[in-house]
């Protein structure tokens, strides 16, 4: 009986039951489609292929991509490597060199990727081996003994289109900037990481349209040294920055640029900082944890979609130039639809009312979520962004529990007419949020722990959002007999409201978190 095994074989191979001769029906396909085969298998599997055939061989000695990460991918690179250590990554080094030597000349690499605890001389040696088998795309990962300098033959390479050095340890530095923006013609992805830069604090000349004509995506990150950084590619759409703790001044000048990310930069300890960005393509802003600068400058943002800011505050007294410099970046973003306040910038614009009458209005702003402490100091801020977020659709909170803050908790009356002072004060904010109230569709809270401040708002939304579609409360997970029983007095409470002016959809939810 003919298994199903065989006939596979038989479709595959040709074979029929009058013994003809095998046909290798696999190995008569064109390169390019057994190269996209092979790309499914780790690398030393394709390497091993070889022994099959001389078509094989030759597929292999012409495989255009090259990654070496397959090869023991769950081994991390140590910056203090032992004994052990040394020798796998010298047999690992060895086996790049041969797959090196061994290969066509005349077949050009799309990908060359490998991670490893090498010298800068061996290092320097596989990326001249790469750039001559006119690599596309050069993904590094390394340690070395010393500190490098960065590779010189990649910066003329005119078949390099993604480069990716990142240096484990110790770093690696750039070279002069008459070296390095005399080449990249046509690189459009570039990637940095732990870059020794205190020789060179300054790079004002170097990311411009004139050395990276086609650059279409930038990371920097952990530049150690970098003070100044100026970045005006016409091309570029991404741009990534992290972990520059050093950093004075930063200058973004693209038209095209589209998203970006700035996270852990800035010297928090200097009254001179600042940075400016004028993108009017700008689809997208994270701002994560960044000290607060002296200046800000965000201009053109009017294409803005979206937001997250957060910011590091190393001082709990801001001075009034910095807190000018929140100001400016928060009307910056006037234009954006979908906006993420960390609790910091609540805290910022509760206790600062005396600046925050300049802040520009949201206009288009749809969806706003807001992380905060939800402590009585916090009212002022929400109230205020409120007022600022005339179109809002969607308000979102989500409730930082601090269970070292005494807070008060919920009594049986709060959910009745009786009028708290908290909600005294929503109260008088009414004619000036009615703009917002009457926009507002639907409000999710998370954390919620039926708290004064917490039930207030709440109450308040329900009261007078004329429009209100949908109220989510995300309760804790944790909570004893007795928190259970209250909450389910608070829901039949809040179910059954008459003088709520919505008929809005309530729903409790118990939070995974």
């Amino acid at each position: 009986m003919e298994t199903r095994s065989t006939r596979r074989k038989k479709l595959w191979f040709g074979s029929s039951d009058e013994g003809d001769n095998d046909i290798d029906r696999i190995s008569d396909l064109p390169d390019a489609i057994l190269h996209h085969i092979l790309l499914l298998l780790p690398l030393q599997s394709i390497a091993q292929t070889s022994v099959l055939s001389q078509r094989w061989r030759s597929l292999w000695s012409s495989f255009p991509d090259l990654d070496f990460t397959t090869i023991n991918p769950s081994k991390a690179i140590c910056s203090t490597p032992n004994l052990k250590t040394k020798r796998s990554a010298s047999s690992s080094m060895d086996f790049i060199t041969n797959v090196l030597a061994l290969r066509d000349k005349h077949s050009d690499l799309r990908t060359f990727r490998f991670r490893a605890h090498l010298s800068f001389s061996r290092l320097n040696g596989l990326i001249r081996r790469a750039i001559r088998c006119n690599v596309q795309e050069l993904d590094v990962e390394v340690a070395t003994g010393d500190y490098f300098n960065f590779p010189r033959g990649v910066i003329t390479s005119e078949s390099l289109r993604v480069l990716k050095l990142r240096s484990r340890y110790p770093g690696f530095r750039l070279l002069p900037s008459s070296v390095m923006t005399i080449g990249f013609p046509s690189l459009h992805t570039l990637s940095l990481s732990l870059v020794i830069l205190y020789e060179q604090s300054s790079l004002l000349d170097l990311f411009t349209e004139s050395s990276f004509p086609c650059l279409k995506k930038l990371n920097l990150e952990a530049c150690f040294g970098m003070k100044h950084l100026k970045v005006c590619c016409r091309a570029l759409q991404d741009l990534t920055l992290e972990n520059c703790f050093q950093l004075h001044s930063l200058d973004i000048c693209c038209a095209k640029l589209e998203n970006l990310r700035v996270a852990s930069c800035f010297d928090g300890y200097s009254d001179k900082t600042w940075f400016k960005v004028n993108a009017p393509g700008l689809r997208s802003i994270s701002w994560e944890y960044n000290s607060i600068t002296a200046s800000s400058s965000l201009v053109n943002l009017t294409s803005l979609h979206e937001a997250s800011i957060g910011f590091s505050l190393h001082h709990e007294n801001l001075s009034v130039e910095k807190l000018q410099s929140v100001c400016n970046f928060l009307s910056g973003l006037s234009h954006v639809h979908s906006l993420t306040l960390e609790s910091q910038c609540v805290e910022i614009l509760s206790n600062k009312n005396d600046i925050i009458h300049l802040l520009h209005p949201f206009n288009n702003l749809k969806i706003l979520e807001l992380r905060t402490g939800f402590e009585k100091s916090n009212v002022p801020g929400l109230a205020f962004l409120f007022r600022s977020s005339p179109t809002l659709h969607t308000l979102i909170l989500k409730i930082i529990n601090d269970f070292k803050i005494e807070r008060r908790q919920w009594n049986r009356d709060l959910w009745d007419l009786t009028t708290s002072a908290e909600e005294q004060y929503w109260e008088s904010q009414l004619q000036t949020l009615r703009p917002f109230l009457d926009n507002l569709k639907v409000v999710k809270i998370h954390g919620f722990l039926e708290c004064e401040n917490e039930v207030s708002l709440a109450k308040f939304l329900l009261k007078h959002g004329k429009d209100l579609q949908e109220m989510t409360l995300c309760t804790a997970k944790y909570c004893n007999h007795k928190d259970s029983l209250r909450r389910q007095k608070v829901r039949s409470q809040i179910m059954g409201f008459s003088w709520a002016s919505s008929n809005a959809k309530i729903v409790f939810l118990l939070s995974s978190s």
